[in-house]
């Protein structure tokens, strides 16, 4: 049994598509779970499928040569990965993806998401606003990997999540380091100095932000 239309609606590219084409997306839809720390694909590995995050929340990284991690995003319900190759030349996986939660999955082979974008340009419309956001991200990411300091970066990850439901108080030090691109060690030792300037306060394993502005300020904002 595939999905119901309205569950498949979920998925931000499939929310505008009309109820006959959602069928047809449903019939090819196969359902996958994931249990946390389970390694979903693996980067170079050959491209199979599109996914598609019903359930649960999703990091996409890479890994260099020394082994240190990327972290490129981190994905929630209703988003989607693994897109990008299906239109490469080289279709391999881009990046390794990991479940961090309990993790369902609705995945479309590679052949049958290339038929389904050929056959409805609302769709296809769909993965090119979406690929324009991720765009925006990587650009993102890039500048500040190599136009700003690790200080300003971690200052700027703090701010960034400070209201979310993925608040500093629930990333290790080893997490953030991975997303900012540093090493554990050196977050420690800068959240420490934000702690001596009265900027925050380290309490229990949470970050606790005291001073907004004077973040702000190290953040360049």
């Amino acid at each position: 049994m595939y999905p119901w239309p309205q569950s498949l609606r979920s998925i931000s590219v499939f929310a505008t598509l009309s109820d006959e084409v959602l069928r047809r997306v449903g019939e090819l839809v196969i359902t996958r779970s994931f249990a946390p720390g389970e390694t979903i694909i693996y980067a170079d590995d050959p491209c199979e499928a599109v996914y598609f995050i019903a359930e649960g929340e999703v990091k996409v990284y890479q890994l260099s040569i020394e082994g240190r991690e990327q972290v490129l995003v981190r994905l929630g319900a209703g988003e989607m990965f693994n897109a990008v190759p299906v239109f490469c030349d080289r279709s391999v996986n881009h990046a390794t993806a990991e479940a961090l939660t309990p993790v369902r999955l609705y995945a479309i082979t590679c052949d049958d998401f290339l038929r389904l974008v050929n056959g409805n340009h609302e769709l296809a419309l769909a993965l090119l606003r979406d690929f324009a956001c991720r765009l925006d991200h990587m650009a993102g990411l890039v500048e500040d990997l190599a136009l700003r300091t690790v200080r300003v970066r971690l200052a700027r990850f703090l701010l960034e999540h400070a209201d979310d439901r993925n608040a500093p108080g629930r990333w290790t030090q080893a997490e953030i380091a991975a997303h900012i691109g540093t090493v554990r060690d050196m977050v420690g030792r800068i959240l420490r100095e934000f702690a001596e300037a009265g900027l925050v306060r380290q309490e229990r394993q949470r970050i606790i932000l005291l001073d907004r502005y004077g973040l702000e300020r190290e953040a360049g904002l």
